[in-house]
Parts: structure tokens; C-alpha cells; sequence
């Protein structure tokens, strides 16, 4: 059976590359209808902190990478977390040191004062001494393996010496830990970024050491920034944390992850069905540069395209997360949403938008009162639109879009003054989704309310002279 892994260190936030790390194993696993197991790997006691990856374990299901084992869903071949495996890795390293395939090494001062594989007594559990075990290196082999993507690897261990699997304190290095896991969890093929190749002579090493069969390995191209350099800090904001903050959609991050390294023949699509077309041997040996602004218009475009029902589940996913208050009913906030989408990119520029129709006691623009609350002119429009909505029997679009024009037609001032002020009254800015619709989505009563309230504002106002 196809059986994958995604193995993320909690040293800090899921990162970019690491998202489509897992995007494309769970591609893997979905497309040979295979297991996509999610392991942490946490033997980096001081770095490793629980916040990160309860994060790590949020922002997968979050972005809806199912996986079918992992630290909260234990499998057959658990746990998941290296920190609770501990003995399993001593076993394997007794067995080396038994079969003289590993050493003791012991310093003190940084100085090597004994290597053997059996470790005398006088330096167990004394602080003088760094006691480390070293795989034992044969530096006359060469090691080559079929890479996935980029085809026949070689290596000639004449350029690797001897190298830690177990350190001081004793806790297995990743080298070594990753090899046992890999083994014991039967994953078939390892598929993670180009950065580790140089960590697969030393893995090989040891799963032939041990008499494992070897897994098949993939190399995914690194993910650049703008000055082709590996992606990170420099080159902006990098973590899924980030991004989810600023209100981007799961659906649209995956989608433009997919692009990163894999020919997926189109640019807009939705992740859940394109696993179907994966295939390993299509994707890129070259990096990929990480654009923002093509990942800013992809999730522009899913905003404006996918379904209604998506979206509103999203935006009360980010308002959840990001802390904003949204107690409308659902129905009123699909309306908002609706008439919004079409006018920004991210579901933070959403609510920013359109915030004001989730709240009455919102402040006016100062530009809305410099320009129209403080014309003469302001509390006429005002008035006649109080009184003109009040008569309206059927309020549907066109009834108020024709009692608009009708206010509009008794040129009380110019077409633009009109249609302004009640927008700003209405919502208390000068840029917001499409008026008529927006005194639909209000209702009769509340847009009524809205318009008296800022009839009474602008009594505090020194009113400008005509012109």
C-alpha cells in the first residue's frame, strides 16, 4: 500500500513550503488511494513547543489536508510524536553498537579521549564528559538511489565521515530518528523538499545498516523568493498563521501551492478533485519563485467564484479566529457577502468593506461630512428619502432603485450629491457595495433608523454655504 507522511518539526509556524510539502504527498496518497500519515517530529526538546504544534495541527485541518494518521488520529504504527518514541530508537541503537556498526565517542574539553563500543563505567553519567554514539562510516561505498523527480543520485561516502546519531543528552538525531519512523510506519515513498537530499546518503547508510528496505524517495523543488534565495522572512510574511489572519481562503492557498513545481495545465481550480491529475513524474526539478500577487489574485478570484455557502462558512471561520464579532443571521450575512466579494480580495478587505452594516453605532467619514453632511442641502434629501421609503408598499430592488431616481429627478442638488448622501448616511462612507442593493439588504426599518440618525448628527454640524 501507498502509504506517505508529512513530518513537521513545532519549532514555529507551518510554513509555505511546508504546506505544499503536505499538499503534494496527500495528492500522492489520494491519487493511489494510499495512507497520508502526519507525524511530528519534536526530538529538538529546547525549540519545540506545544503552541506550535497544536498550530501546526489547527492550521491542517483548517486547510483541509485530511490526513488518515497522525499525533490526534493514532494509527498501527504510533505514536506519531518522536518525543514518545524514545526507547524505540534505543533498541535500534543498542543493535549497531552491538553489531560494531556504531561507537561510543567520548570529549572532554572537546578533546576525543576514548571511542570504542563498549562504553567504560567511569564515563557513564558523569558531567565532565559529552558521551555522543557515531555511525560508523565505510568510506570506500557509493550510494545512489532512484530520486522520484529528478532521476539517478549518486554519492561517494569518501566524502562523509563518521557522523553523531545519538547526542549527549541522549536524544537520537534526525538522520537517525526519521530512518527507524519511516521503516516502522511503512511509508512507501518519501516525498518532502530538494533541501534534504543531502541527508539521504547519511539515511541510506543506516537503513542498509539495519537491513530495511529502502523507501522510494522524491525531491520537491525549493520555493524562492524574488531574489533567488530560499523563501523566508526577508522576502515577506511566510507562515499559513499570516495568511489565514489576513483572510486569505484555504481552497485558494492550496491551489496556488499546486502551481508551485507542478504543471497542473490550468490556473484556477479547486484542489479537492485535482489530485486525480497528479503524477510525480510532472513535477519540476527546477525552484519556484513565491509570488504574492498572483496568490493575492487567486484568492481574488476564488472570492468572487466559489460558492456562496464556502465563502460564508470562511468568513465565519476568519471572523472566529481573528476575534470580529459577527452576530447577524446567516442569511443577512450572505446578502453582505454577495454584494461585497466582487470589490476586494481577502475576507479581512471583506469585513473591512462592508463592516458597517454588521454594526449601527459606526462613526462617518470625515470626507462623507465635509462633502454632503454639512451642505444645506443634506437634511432635504434626508427628509424626502425618509418619507419616500416610508411609502414604499413592496420594497424590492426596483422600487427602490425607481424612488432613488425619483428623489434624484427633484433636483434638489446634482444626481452624485444625492445618491452620496444617502449612501453615506446609510453606511457611513462614501465606498461601499452597490447602494440599492445595500438599502435591500438593510431592510425598510433599519435603513429608516439609519437615515434619522445621521439627520440628528448633522443638527451638531455647522452647515456649510450653498454651492
Amino acid at each position: 500500500m501507498i502509504r506517505v507522511r508529512f513530518a513537521p518539526s513545532p519549532t514555529g509556524h507551518l510554513h509555505v513550503g511546508g504546506l505544499r510539502t503536505a499538499l503534494f504527498n496527500w495528492y500522492f496518497a489520494k491519487k493511489n488511494n494510499g495512507k497520508f500519515i502526519l507525524r511530528i517530529e519534536d526530538t529538538d526538546m529546547e525549540r519545540s513547543k506545544k503552541e506550535y504544534e497544536d498550530a501546526i495541527l489547527e492550521e491542517m485541518k483548517w486547510v483541509g489536508l485530511d490526513y488518515d494518521e497522525g499525533v490526534d488520529k493514532p494509527g498501527e504504527y504510533g505514536p506519531y510524536r518522536q518525543s514518545e518514541r524514545l526507547d524505540i530508537y534505543k533498541g535500534y541503537i543498542d543493535q549497531l553498537l552491538n553489531e560494531e556498526k556504531a561507537y561510543f565517542s567520548v570529549t572532554k574539553s572537546d578533546e576525543i579521549i576514548f571511542e570504542g563500543n563498549n562504553l567504560p563505567d567511569k564515563y557513564k553519567k558523569n558531567n565532565e564528559y559529552s558521551v555522543v554514539v557515531k555511525f560508523k562510516v565505510n568510506n570506500d561505498q557509493k550510494i545512489s538511489f532512484l530520486d522520484e523527480i529528478r532521476g539517478t543520485i549518486q554519492f561517494d561516502t569518501s566524502h562523509i565521515n563518521d557522523f553523531v546519531i545519538l547526542r549527549s543528552n541522549g536524544i537520537p538525531v534526525y538522520n537517525f530518528t526519521v530512518v527507524i519512523d519511516d521503516y516502522l510506519m511503512k511509508i512507501s515513498h518519501v516525498i518532502r523538499g530538494e533541501d534534504h537530499i543531502s541527508n539521504t546518503p547519511k539515511q541510506i547508510l543506516i537503513y542498509n545498516a539495519l537491513s530495511f528496505e529502502l523507501p522510494k524517495f522524491a525531491h520537491l523543488p525549493l520555493i524562492l523568493g524574488e531574489d533567488k534565495s530560499p523563501l523566508s522572512k526577508r522576502h515577506g510574511e511566510v507562515s499559513i498563521t499570516y495568511f489565514r489572519k489576513e483572510g486569505y481562503l484555504p481552497k485558494a492557498i492550496l491551489n496556488y501551492l499546486s502551481l508551485l513545481g507542478w504543471n497542473a495545465n490550468e490556473q484556477i481550480f479547486d484542489y479537492t478533485k485535482k489530485y486525480q491529475e497528479f503524477d510525480l513524474k510532472k513535477v519540476s526539478k527546477n525552484p519556484s519563485i513565491f509570488d504574492y500577487t498572483k496568490l493575492l489574485w487567486t484568492n481574488e478570484v476564488h472570492l468572487r467564484n466559489d460558492p456562496i455557502e464556502e465563502i460564508h462558512k470562511s468568513f465565519n471561520d476568519w471572523a472566529k479566529y481573528t476575534n470580529v464579532k459577527i452576530d447577524n443571521e446567516d442569511s443577512f450575512v450572505k446578502k453582505i457577502i454577495e454584494v461585497s466579494r466582487a470589490k476586494v480580495q481577502t475576507l479581512k478587505q471583506l469585513y473591512e468593506f462592508s463592516k458597517n452594516f454588521f454594526v449601527k453605532e459606526f462613526e462617518y467619514e470625515e470626507e462623507f461630512i465635509e462633502k454632503y453632511m454639512k451642505k444645506p442641502w443634506f437634511k432635504e434629501v434626508i427628509e424626502i428619502t425618509i418619507r419616500k421609503l416610508s411609502e414604499i408598499d413592496e420594497y424590492d430592488l426596483a422600487n427602490v432603485e425607481n424612488t432613488l431616481k425619483e428623489i434624484a429627478a427633484l433636483n434638489i442638488t446634482g444626481r452624485k450629491n444625492v445618491f452620496q448622501t444617502i449612501r453615506g448616511s446609510l453606511l457611513g462612507r462614501l465606498v461601499t457595495p452597490g447602494l440599492y442593493e445595500s438599502i435591500i439588504i438593510l431592510g425598510k426599518n433599519e435603513s429608516i433608523k439609519r437615515l434619522k440618525r445621521a439627520l440628528e448628527f448633522s443638527n451638531t454640524l455647522d452647515i456649510n454655504p450653498r454651492r
